[in-house]
């Protein structure tokens, strides 16, 4: 019995860690292009823990475009990123 106990207790453990892994974590960049007319914004950005994404500079859609509003080239910016139905995404910006 304990060592089910014991193998539960592992596959919970692996299920937070990987739920935490998971989780959209808030990165620093910089916008280097905006294109409006397609919903999308290149950022040169910091690594992406929750994307497994490594220090580069990407196109990422928005999902939602009036966030390209409040931004232009050469902004520094904060944002969340997630992958959504196959493309990475911008949930949250701010500068």
């Amino acid at each position: 019995m304990n060592r089910y106990i014991a193998i539960l207790a592992a596959g919970v453990a692996l299920l937070i860690t990987t739920l935490a892994l998971a989780a959209p974590t808030r990165t620093s960049g910089e916008v280097r292009r905006i294109d409006t007319a397609g919903g999308k914004i290149t950022i040169k950005h910091g690594a992406i823990s929750n994307l497994n994404l490594p220090p580069m500079t990407l196109v990422f859609h928005v999902s939602d475009p009036a966030m390209l509003e409040s931004v232009q080239p050469g902004d520094q910016v904060r944002f969340y990123a997630e992958k959504i139905d196959g493309q990475y995404t911008i949930t949250s910006l701010e500068k």
